[in-house]
């Protein structure tokens, strides 16, 4: 062989050695993020998971992929998302919401599960217990069910002569039942009469506010859940159209029209469901890792101007108290 033709043959095969090194490395390991919200509205959170994810040494597109399945706030559309998911094998299902959660146990009992819930895991049967679950399934709580009766007290305290209020509420969220009935127990000592209202479609929205009108409500508690987080700004031009002092879980409620929010800062939650989503993806079991709850700081915005249009007083005190004030 010729030394021109030796040096041709040793450069090809020089340059097929990173080709053929790339061929053998192994694929990036795929989470599925399972939501029954739309991405539009959960932008801060899902920025939250991904720092999570990054705390524990994933970032998406460089060591892992993410594969974003958004129900855009049709819960009958999570069971086939979370099966798809499923059948592509991916090797985490996030599971952000209650909804997704429930739909992703039903699915598969092999490959982890982590959620993310306001409501009782134990009560709810995705696990047994709360510090070491077994199973495929581990996850993440933050307070919402827990802060509604203290929405009906800011309303009380707000509308003093009310002597009663309406709860809406979503019927097809699986927590519905429980926080009714611990709602209605703040209401029995605080000495006001509770009407619940249901809404599980925007169709429904023109009638429960027609309803409130006819029941001469004082004032609106709106029940935490991401159908309605999903409508945040609606119910709160909603509530200020028809004259309603109504209170909600998130800023933007406060911002379009509502009167006041007061509900948990999600954030930290995500970040906690991402950060466990790469320790499994490190190899830690998810029946090994305890439920933990999220950071119980709640949030709360005072709509000024609202309270001003309604005839509402909002004390200096709770003023004081608010981490923003809407003018």
């Amino acid at each position: 062989m010729q030394r021109r033709e030796f040096i041709t043959l040793l450069g090809g095969a020089a340059a097929a050695w990173p080709l053929a090194a790339r061929a053998q490395q192994p694929a990036m390991p795929v989470v599925g993020f399972l939501n029954v919200a739309s991405a539009k509205d959960y932008a801060p959170q899902l920025s939250a998971f991904l720092k999570g994810l990054s705390e524990a040494g994933y970032v998406d597109g460089r060591n892992v992929v993410i594969e974003y399945r958004w129900a855009d706030g049709r819960s009958d559309r999570l069971p086939a998302m979370a099966s798809d998911l499923v059948h592509r094998q991916v090797a985490v299902i996030a599971a952000t919401s209650t909804r997704a959660a429930l739909a992703a146990k039903a699915s598969t009992t092999t490959i982890p599960i982590v959620f993310e819930m306001g409501a009782d895991p134990v009560r709810l049967g995705l696990v047994t217990n709360l510090n070491r679950p077994g199973g495929n399934i581990t996850g993440i709580t933050q307070l919402t069910q827990e802060v509604t009766p203290k929405r009906l007290q800011l309303l009380h305290e707000l509308l003093p002569t009310a002597t009663s209020i309406a709860l809406l509420v979503n019927p097809a969220e699986p927590t519905s039942a429980e926080t009714q009935s611990t709602v209605q127990s703040a209401a029995r000592n605080l000495g006001l009469e509770l009407h619940v209202l249901n809404a599980s479609s925007e169709t429904d929205f023109d009638g429960v506010f027609a309803k409130l009108a006819q029941l001469r409500a004082g004032g609106l508690v709106i029940v935490g859940g991401a159908f309605f987080t999903n409508r945040s700004e609606q119910l709160g031009e909603l509530s200020l159209r028809h004259a309603v002092p109504a209170v909600y879980v998130n800023r933007p409620f406060a911002v379009a029209g509502g009167l006041l929010s007061y509900g948990a800062d999600i954030t930290d939650a995500y970040r906690l469901t991402g950060n466990y989503t790469g320790r499994i993806l490190k190899g830690d079991k998810p029946g090994d890792l305890p439920i933990q709850q999220a950071t119980t700081k709640v949030e709360m915005y005072i709509n000024l101007k609202t309270a001003k249009t309604l005839g509402v007083n909002i004390p200096n005190t709770l003023i004081g108290r608010a981490d923003e004030v809407i003018e």
